[in-house]
């Protein structure tokens, strides 16, 4: 187990199917729903975000503790509680609309961290990048850095950050202080288009970071390091829909180099150093965790226990005959 912190916005999710039914109201926002991955995967995890006290506020805070997630006090002092209006197309994928206050609450840090301290800090998406609460995100992760990983994913909102060309000034400040970054494809192509994913992949690395990893959906993932480019592939999947996909494949990467204890600010230079077999194990890992979310509706990452249940079953059906690769996971 790691103890991690996650700074960023929690929100409500409102979802509209293709025609244009309300589906209903569900906790998320991409920070949030990292922390809940990180607990459901029995980590310590202490979200510091931005919450009302009204209905949706106390939605999320009900959702985040059933799962283990820890707020950090300072976090209820917002107006309202964001929300995000996810619409589904016909092949359940979402795309966003925000009503949101992206302030995030100035910490005590050494008080909030203890003796104990974090072994990651994790953030991303709106409340890194959007005023006021960016400068407070980016400080708090270069005042971290000597003491925990840091990591982070730009999960872009092109509707919300405005002028790529200024949103990547601000990624690649969040770049430069981070040792694992995961970004999608998509994103890559808002902030660099037309040019190949894996070479700008490349030149973050060259920023600093240990593990630069590019997720494309149903294409797989891609990881640079020192030792070179991984890929894998994504399991076979009967997809409900993406809602959460890539923050509960942020969570199992944490979670898989948790496992090869590449964590923390003392495992640096080992996360530096990690070889090809190591970094295939971890996104095989974090593939497998996305695509079990990405079976069920919205943004409902798997605990350890269904890990461990899958893995059994697996396991026995290998012992029994031919398996198609990753139907333990439809």
């Amino acid at each position: 187990m790691v103890r991690a912190l996650v700074v960023g916005e929690a929100l409500v999710d409102v979802v509209v199917g293709p025609d244009g039914e309300a589906l209903g109201r569900h906790p998320g926002g991409s920070p949030a729903n990292v922390a809940l991955g990180l607990a459901r995967l029995d980590h310590r995890a202490e979200l510091l975000t931005w919450l009302g006290q009204d209905e949706d506020g106390a939605l999320l805070v009900e959702h985040l503790a059933a799962s283990g997630v820890d707020l950090v006090e300072g976090s209820r002092g917002a107006t309202a509680t964001s929300t995000a209006t996810a619409r589904l197309d016909e092949a359940g994928v979402a795309t966003y609309d925000f009503d949101l206050d992206p302030v995030v609450p100035a910490v005590d840090l050494d008080a909030l961290s203890g003796v104990e301290g974090f072994d990651v800090v994790h953030t991303g998406s709106i409340a890194a990048v959007l005023a006021p609460g960016a400068s407070v995100v980016e400080g708090l992760l270069s005042r971290t850095r000597h003491r925990a990983t840091v990591s982070y994913d730009p999960n872009a909102r092109p509707r919300l950050m405005g002028d790529p060309d200024v949103a990547l000034a601000k990624v690649l400040a969040y770049v430069g202080i981070s040792d694992v970054v995961k970004v999608s494809d998509e994103d890559l192509e808002w902030l660099r288009p037309g040019v190949d994913p894996l070479d700008v992949a490349g030149s973050w690395l060259m920023r600093g970071a240990s593990i630069v990893v590019v997720t494309r959906g149903g294409g797989g993932a891609d990881a640079l390091t020192a030792a070179g480019r991984v890929h894998v592939d994504s399991p076979p999947t009967d997809v409900v829909d993406t809602v959460g996909a890539g923050d509960s494949f942020m969570s199992g990467l944490l979670d898989g180099l948790a496992r090869h204890r590449l964590l923390g600010a003392d495992r640096r230079d080992a996360l530096r150093a990690v070889d090809e077999a190591t970094v295939r194990d971890v996104l095989t890992h974090a593939a497998r965790i996305a695509s079990i979310t990405c079976s069920r509706p919205g943004a409902d990452p798997p605990w350890r226990r269904e890990l461990d249940d899958r893995t059994d079953r697996t396991d026995r059906t290998d012992r029994t005959g031919p398996v198609r690769p990753g139907a333990a996971l439809t």
